[in-house]
């Protein structure tokens, strides 16, 4: 038969002077009245107690005792800490037993450092008395072009041109003329005849057909064609050109009136406004772009009224002659010219300001042709004035008193910036127009009064 194993507690020896009811956290019987028990009495007790509990004579491998054992130790704890540190216990436990870290019901958001662990750059220091710039209040832009595209691209047409070129430029040479060679040569011309094709664009200005574009674009055509928006195809003929400014007026006939689109005043184009800008980009068709004005009173040197916008808008080769609107569907300026070093648009293009293409537009219109002002002199800018470096012989200005030397300070009693802003106003003007200069002359104020003259067409100036 198998041994049978009695489960005994030992308990640890008392200390000298060590009153076991003192201890609070003492486990086994209390000490009788007559003093405390000795130690065998007290484990022949604690034995007897725990046999009691057992079911069997061997809880170490019955599992009904073992759990028995288990309660009978959690009340002598319980007794031992006394009722009142029992309520205490969970809490006591809550406290000192480690917990896992809650899982979060959201994805964390990072910390935001302290405002003393953000670093924030130096300021510039500001002079005494330097007001601070006032906050400015930026819109933004259209959510889309849509509508205002739909409305002026009626408008806006494709322009083709013919040019018949003919090799040697058909002359027949002194040497062949009247004899037999001359007819073969004159067949031979023949054959090697070509059409050169351009592309450009332009914009009906008036319901009855007229149409501006760039004298560039149609000015040596033989036939021009136009293309409308849709689809149509009608021949051109030329009203008028105006090589200063590059503006040129075609007409159509059409068998009712044409969509058309308005001017607008350029003088209220400010640097960063928003433009449309519409043409016939390399001969593709009609199209859009858009962008800013980024900077006025461009000079390109390739007249006397040069005053362009800058436009950062794509311009491409075949945009020539096309209108660039503002958000009010009003034409500010003419697509003219581009700053590209590879053929293509590189953000820098250029627009004649409506305020100079209107009043050519209707001086062609009314006579076909457009005279400007002339002086016949060479100038310079000096400090404060614009020199007369020379003077035309029999030119307006020699005829009118001006003489080599003068210097300008000012015009129609308007003080002169510098000697392209003088050239612009007069050229601005019409022949016989008269016009005062304010003038020193060897170290003296005088005016002078004359007659501005016609620009040839040959003239430099």
């Amino acid at each position: 038969m198998a041994p049978q194993h009695s489960h005994s507690v030992v308990l640890p020896k008392a200390r000298e002077n060590d009153n076991p009811a003192s201890r609070s956290g003492s486990v086994g019987p209390a000490p009788s009245g007559d003093g405390a028990l000795s130690r065998v009495k007290m484990q022949e007790r604690w034995n007897h107690f725990i046999s009691a509990l057992s079911c069997c004579h061997d809880p170490e491998y019955c599992p009904a005792c073992g759990l028995l054992m288990r309660k009978a130790l959690l009340l002598l704890v319980l007794a031992g800490f006394g009722i009142d540190r029992a309520y205490a216990l969970p809490a006591f436990l809550e406290k000192f037993l480690p917990h896992p870290p809650p899982q979060p019901s959201h994805p964390a958001i990072p910390a935001v450092p302290p405002a003393s662990a953000v670093k924030i750059p130096a300021q510039a220091a500001v002079p005494d008395g330097t007001p601070a710039l006032p906050p400015v209040l930026v819109q933004s832009g259209p959510l889309s072009f849509a509508p205002l595209v739909q409305r002026v691209i009626p408008a806006v047409v494709n322009i083709a041109i013919t040019q018949i070129s003919s090799e040697g430029g058909g002359k027949v040479p002194a040497q062949i003329k009247g004899t037999p060679l001359e007819k073969r040569y004159r067949e031979k011309m023949q054959r090697h005849q070509e059409e050169i094709l351009g592309a450009g664009s332009g914009f009906i200005i008036d319901p009855s057909g007229i149409i501006v574009t760039n004298d560039h674009v149609v000015g040596d055509a033989d036939n021009v064609t136009v293309s409308l928006s849709n689809g149509q195809e009608l021949p051109a003929k030329l009203v008028g050109v105006d090589a200063l400014t590059d503006i040129a007026v075609i007409k159509v006939e059409s068998p009712k009136p044409l969509p058309y689109v308005t001017w607008g005043d350029s003088h209220k184009v400010n640097v960063g406004d928003w433009i449309l800008v519409a043409g016939n980009p390399f001969g593709f068709g009609s199209s859009v772009s858009a962008g800013i004005v980024s900077a006025r009173g461009r000079d390109l040197g390739a007249g006397s009224l040069d005053d362009f916008l800058q436009l950062d808008a794509p311009i491409n080769p075949g945009n020539s002659g096309g209108p660039a609107f503002n958000m009010r569907g009003q034409v500010v300026a003419v697509n003219a010219a581009m700053v590209s070093p590879a053929g293509g648009s590189v953000g820098i293009g250029f627009g004649i300001p409506s305020e100079i293409v209107a009043p050519i537009v209707e001086e062609i219109r009314r006579t076909g042709h457009v005279d400007h002002g002339w002086l016949g002199v060479t100038l310079d800018d000096g400090d404060g004035s614009v020199v007369l470096v020379d003077v035309d012989r029999n030119g307006p200005a020699q005829k009118g008193g001006l003489m080599k030397g003068d210097k300008i300070t000012a015009i129609n009693n308007a003080p002169v910036e510098n000697g392209r802003a003088l050239l612009r106003i007069v050229a601005a003007g019409k022949p016989g127009n008269a016009v005062t200069f304010t003038v020193i002359r060897k170290g003296k104020t005088v005016t002078v009064t004359l007659p501005i003259g016609k620009r040839p067409a040959d003239a430099d100036e």
